[in-house]
Protein backbone atom coordinates (compact mmCIF):
# COMPACT_ATOMS: atom_id res chain seq x y z
CA UNK A 1 0.00 0.00 0.00
CA UNK A 2 1.52 3.68 -1.37
CA UNK A 3 1.29 6.95 0.91
CA UNK A 4 -1.79 8.25 -0.86
CA UNK A 5 -3.79 5.03 -0.06
CA UNK A 6 -3.21 5.43 3.58
CA UNK A 7 -3.71 8.91 3.26
CA UNK A 8 -7.29 8.17 1.90
CA UNK A 9 -7.71 5.65 4.05
CA UNK A 10 -6.98 8.03 7.29
CA UNK A 11 -9.46 9.96 5.81
CA UNK A 12 -12.27 7.40 5.11
CA UNK A 13 -11.88 6.00 9.05
CA UNK A 14 -12.17 9.95 10.38
CA UNK A 15 -14.95 10.75 8.09
CA UNK A 16 -17.12 7.10 9.46
CA UNK A 17 -16.15 8.16 13.09
CA UNK A 18 -17.48 11.60 12.96
CA UNK A 19 -20.36 10.66 10.96
CA UNK A 20 -20.98 7.92 14.09
CA UNK A 21 -20.34 10.60 16.84
CA UNK A 22 -22.89 12.97 15.05
CA UNK A 23 -26.02 10.25 14.29
CA UNK A 24 -24.98 9.33 18.52
CA UNK A 25 -25.35 13.06 19.85
CA UNK A 26 -28.68 13.04 17.62
CA UNK A 27 -29.90 9.95 18.65
CA UNK A 28 -29.56 10.84 22.02
CA UNK A 29 -31.06 14.42 21.90
CA UNK A 30 -33.92 12.43 20.26
CA UNK A 31 -34.27 10.35 22.93
CA UNK A 32 -35.40 12.64 25.40
CA UNK A 33 -37.89 14.59 23.30
CA UNK A 34 -39.95 11.50 21.74
CA UNK A 35 -43.56 12.01 22.40
CA UNK A 36 -45.07 8.36 23.37
CA UNK A 37 -47.16 7.39 25.11
CA UNK A 38 -48.58 4.41 26.97
CA UNK A 39 -52.07 2.56 26.85
CA UNK A 40 -53.84 1.26 29.63
CA UNK A 41 -53.43 -2.40 28.96
CA UNK A 42 -49.63 -1.84 28.86
CA UNK A 43 -49.40 0.04 32.33
CA UNK A 44 -50.98 -3.19 33.46
CA UNK A 45 -48.99 -5.33 32.12
CA UNK A 46 -45.89 -2.95 32.72
CA UNK A 47 -44.14 -2.85 36.16
CA UNK A 48 -43.44 0.82 37.04
CA UNK A 49 -42.26 2.60 39.82
CA UNK A 50 -44.00 4.80 41.87
CA UNK A 51 -42.09 7.88 40.55
CA UNK A 52 -41.81 7.02 37.08
CA UNK A 53 -43.22 9.90 35.00
CA UNK A 54 -44.72 8.83 31.58
CA UNK A 55 -47.76 9.96 29.34
CA UNK A 56 -50.95 7.42 29.56
CA UNK A 57 -53.22 7.63 26.36
CA UNK A 58 -56.55 6.51 25.60
CA UNK A 59 -60.60 7.37 25.74
CA UNK A 60 -61.98 9.31 28.72
CA UNK A 61 -64.95 6.66 29.77
CA UNK A 62 -68.40 7.55 29.15
CA UNK A 63 -70.15 8.92 32.55
CA UNK A 64 -66.81 8.68 34.68
CA UNK A 65 -65.82 12.55 34.92
CA UNK A 66 -65.90 13.97 38.56
CA UNK A 67 -65.20 16.91 39.14
CA UNK A 68 -65.35 18.41 42.79
CA UNK A 69 -67.26 21.28 43.69
CA UNK A 70 -64.90 23.04 46.24
CA UNK A 71 -61.65 22.28 44.14
CA UNK A 72 -59.95 21.97 40.79
CA UNK A 73 -59.57 17.95 41.49
CA UNK A 74 -61.11 16.09 38.43
CA UNK A 75 -61.60 12.77 38.11
CA UNK A 76 -61.83 10.45 35.33
CA UNK A 77 -61.46 7.37 33.80
CA UNK A 78 -58.85 6.48 30.86
CA UNK A 79 -59.54 3.44 28.58
CA UNK A 80 -58.19 1.48 25.70
CA UNK A 81 -61.65 -0.35 25.35
CA UNK A 82 -59.23 -3.01 26.90
CA UNK A 83 -58.01 -1.77 30.12
CA UNK A 84 -59.44 0.97 31.93
CA UNK A 85 -57.70 3.11 34.44
CA UNK A 86 -58.51 6.19 37.08
CA UNK A 87 -56.61 9.29 36.76
CA UNK A 88 -56.79 12.02 38.98
CA UNK A 89 -56.16 15.77 37.86
CA UNK A 90 -55.78 19.31 39.66
CA UNK A 91 -55.91 21.91 37.38
CA UNK A 92 -58.04 23.71 34.65
CA UNK A 93 -59.25 21.01 31.88
CA UNK A 94 -58.69 22.20 28.01
CA UNK A 95 -62.03 23.13 26.17
CA UNK A 96 -61.53 19.87 23.61
CA UNK A 97 -61.90 17.67 27.28
CA UNK A 98 -65.24 15.54 26.90
CA UNK A 99 -66.31 12.10 27.77
CA UNK A 100 -65.51 9.69 24.80
CA UNK A 101 -62.68 11.54 23.76
CA UNK A 102 -58.94 11.46 23.14
CA UNK A 103 -57.01 12.26 25.76
CA UNK A 104 -53.11 12.51 26.86
CA UNK A 105 -52.47 12.60 30.95
CA UNK A 106 -48.81 13.59 31.87
CA UNK A 107 -47.58 12.17 35.16
CA UNK A 108 -47.04 9.02 37.39
CA UNK A 109 -48.72 6.21 39.00
CA UNK A 110 -49.66 5.99 43.52
CA UNK A 111 -49.51 3.83 45.65
CA UNK A 112 -52.98 3.53 45.15
CA UNK A 113 -53.18 2.28 41.63
CA UNK A 114 -54.51 5.66 40.48
CA UNK A 115 -52.41 7.79 37.25
CA UNK A 116 -52.01 11.67 39.21
CA UNK A 117 -51.85 13.74 36.19
CA UNK A 118 -49.58 16.76 36.44
CA UNK A 119 -50.52 17.80 32.98
CA UNK A 120 -53.98 17.02 30.62
CA UNK A 121 -53.89 17.27 26.92
CA UNK A 122 -56.98 16.76 24.82
CA UNK A 123 -56.86 15.32 21.29
CA UNK A 124 -58.88 16.89 18.94
CA UNK A 125 -60.99 14.75 16.35
CA UNK A 126 -59.10 13.84 13.09
CA UNK A 127 -61.89 14.10 11.05
CA UNK A 128 -63.13 17.25 9.07
CA UNK A 129 -66.60 18.09 9.09
CA UNK A 130 -68.06 21.26 7.21
CA UNK A 131 -69.63 23.81 9.27
CA UNK A 132 -73.22 23.07 8.30
CA UNK A 133 -72.61 19.08 9.29
CA UNK A 134 -71.57 19.93 12.05
CA UNK A 135 -74.43 22.19 13.13
CA UNK A 136 -76.99 19.84 12.06
CA UNK A 137 -74.94 16.70 14.62
CA UNK A 138 -75.03 19.12 17.11
CA UNK A 139 -78.89 19.59 16.76
CA UNK A 140 -79.75 16.17 16.31
CA UNK A 141 -77.99 15.87 20.08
Amino acid sequence: MNKLHKKRLYVIGLFALGLSIAAGLILYALKQNINVFLTPAQVAITRLDADYHFRLGGMVKEHSVLRHKDSLETEFVVTDLKRELPVRYTGVLPDLFREGKGVIAEGSMNHEGVFVATQVLAKHDENYMPKKVYQAMREAR
